[in-house]
């Protein structure tokens, strides 16, 4: 597992990417955090590690990767989209191992929320949106240039007033899909979100108000198990608060205050 490492002082934080499969896509969240914390920044497992991938494989790497790395500690957990989805399936299985959760764009956990996203996604779009996602899957035969195409296309529809960031993710299609399967299939099992039930850590969901995931219902599906779940919506805000122009100062203010807080 490549782990980069930013900040070279303060409590310990590991920053997880989305996607599943875009390892790097989280870099410009985790430097945002390197002026006042120790920030982990692991690539999780991909394809060529062999397969198929499971959300308890991923859970298993990162309860290893923080015993490892923090000894004795108990780091911050700050998860974007799909990482933030690992980060409650980790802290469910080890209650005690971590500080602190943030959710930054957190990913769905029900049909309601996943048709809403996909209704927000089309107006977000425009016209034809999903329909030239739908043709990549004829037009691009590598399955990872497709993933990545499509990837691009989703800038125009998850953010609002975007500043531009390279980009080091590297996308891994098949990582993608079979995660995410096995996602599907533990929350069709009623897995999650009940499991969540046994985190104790304060968590804090941090959400753009023009993010196509749904906040509110995201927000409202997991209170019944956490109950401790503070939330924050920022306006004029998508998918990516540390790239957006109107809040990225206010967003990293906010995450790093709270972060602080919980670390003493």
């Amino acid at each position: 597992m490549r782990l980069d490492r930013h900040g070279e002082a303060g409590p310990r934080v590991i920053v997880l990417h989305g996607g599943p499969g875009a390892p790097g896509s989280a870099a410009g969240l985790a430097r945002g955090l390197a002026a006042g914390f120790r920030v982990l920044e692991p690539w999780q497992r991909g394809s060529a590690d062999g397969g198929p991938l499971t959300v308890a494989q991923h859970v298993d790497d990162l309860l290893a990767l923080a015993a490892a790395e923090c000894p004795g500690e108990q780091p911050a957990l700050v998860g974007h989209s799909w990482g933030a989805m690992l980060a409650l399936a980790a802290a469910a299985a080890a209650p005690t191992a971590f500080a602190a959760l943030a959710l930054v764009g957190c990913g769905t956990f029900d049909e309601a929320a996943r048709t809403q996203y996909t209704l927000a996604l089309e107006q977000r779009g425009g016209k034809g949106f999903l329909a030239s996602l739908a043709a990549l899957d004829h037009s691009e035969m590598d399955p990872d240039r497709r993933l990545l195409a499509k990837a691009e296309r989703f800038d125009a529809a998850f953010g609002v007033d975007l500043l531009p960031e390279v980009s080091h993710a590297a996308l891994d299609a098949r990582a993608h899909a079979e995660t995410w399967t096995d996602m599907l299939r533990l929350q069709a099992a009623d897995v999650y979100p009940a499991a969540f039930a046994a985190i104790r850590a304060p968590v804090l969901m941090l959400h753009g108000a023009q993010d196509p995931h749904p906040g509110s219902l995201i927000r409202d599906s997991l209170l019944p198990f956490l109950p401790q779940l503070e939330f924050r919506a920022f306006a004029r805000c998508g998918h990516y608060p540390w790239r957006e122009r109107a809040v990225r100062a206010e967003f990293f203010a906010l995450l790093a205050d709270w972060l602080g807080r919980q670390s003493t």
